[in-house]
């Protein structure tokens, strides 16, 4: 294969050098028509920047770091794949890291991250606030946060769908559909999102004139216990009617486990989730969630985080997603 220059590029494309390399960098002033017929030659050529050249000469890796709690969990894969689509389409590969919700784990991640010079970070989720300084990393790395608290507001974006608005709206559809006495399912430890849609199941209840009592309307589950856990909590609290559960895959495994014990979905218990994972439809009956825009999450987290690298981000802000009920079988 022929080895061509930024000069053979615009020598085939009809254009200048300088045009060649806005296009290549997504920077500067060019008309979709340029870029289309820039980018259609370096598709027939084959050209290649040279990157490792580009990265000296700019002072950049080109990649991000994303840090993700559990690369299994259907909501978390999707997100970070739309991340890595849209981070790709800007010149940058992405280094996915899989913490497994360890904090050891997660430490030596970022330790590798640090040392291959990386030019951002996403961190996605966790049951402690992110602490960049705990981190070790070199204060000068941008980094946003996504459903993760940073203890450093001011030097950092935080995003996040509206959680507690989620589980308002999940809360009440249940006591709009007949159920006299909901609980939350949820897991020991919350991350900063699911304390939120904690506080979205209480305030629905208050304002629906229905008292709240953690001993009774929250069942903590643990990876090991469910359904034993399950089954004395329903034996104990017989007249619970309706669960909203702190995210879909706790949900599916209640489905489960209430077939399992007899209990018939929705007829004796109204099941809702949070996420709106795929499954969701698939599940007998259908489970009722909620819906995160998942695209809308990406877009505004790579945005955020781009203008970071390039000195442009306004820092200390808090940006909500909205999100909206995908109401099926499980709910009346």
């Amino acid at each position: 294969m022929a080895n061509y220059s930024i000069k053979d590029i615009a020598q085939l494309s009809g254009v200048s050098p300088a045009t060649v390399s806005r296009v290549i960098n997504d920077n500067g002033r060019f008309s979709e028509a340029t870029r289309q017929k820039v980018l259609a030659v370096i598709q027939e050529t084959g050209y290649q920047t040279n990157y490792s050249a580009k990265s000296l000469r700019m002072h950049k890796s080109f990649s991000i770091g994303v840090l993700v709690p559990d690369i299994s969990n259907h909501f978390f894969a999707s997100l970070v794949q739309q991340i890595e689509a849209i981070l790709f389409d800007q010149g940058y590969s992405t280094i996915i890291c899989n913490t497994a919700r360890s904090s050891t784990k997660e430490q030596a991640y970022l330790q590798m991250l640090a040392s291959k010079g990386i030019d951002g970070l996403v961190i996605i989720s966790g049951p402690q606030a992110f602490d960049i300084e705990q981190a070790a990393l070199p204060t000068t790395i941008p980094y946003v946060c996504i459903d993760r608290e940073p203890k450093q507001r001011a030097d950092t974006v935080f995003i996040a769908a509206n959680h507690y608005q989620g589980a308002f709206d999940a809360t009440e559809a249940l006591l709009q559909r007949g159920c006299q006495r909901p609980i939350m399912a949820l897991h020991a430890q919350l991350s900063s999102s699911g304390t939120e849609r904690l506080h979205g199941f209480q305030d629905a209840l208050k304002k629906n004139n229905r008292t709240f009592d953690a001993q009774t309307q929250l069942l903590q589950l643990t990876d090991t216990d469910r359904l034993p856990k399950l089954k004395a909590y329903l034996a104990k609290f017989p007249a619970t009617d309706g669960i909203f559960a702190v995210n879909d895959a706790l949900a599916v495994e209640l489905l489960s486990a209430l077939t399992q014990l007899g209990q018939k979905v929705p007829a004796e218990i109204q099941l809702i989730g949070f996420d709106d994972d795929p499954l969701d439809q698939h599940t007998t009956p259908t489970l009722s969630s909620v819906k995160q825009d998942l695209t809308q999450l990406a877009q505004v987290t790579v945005d955020n985080l781009l203008k970071a690298i390039n000195h442009q981000a306004t820092y200390g802000k808090s940006i909500s997603i909205p999100v909206t009920l995908a109401l099926r079988e499980s709910t009346k």
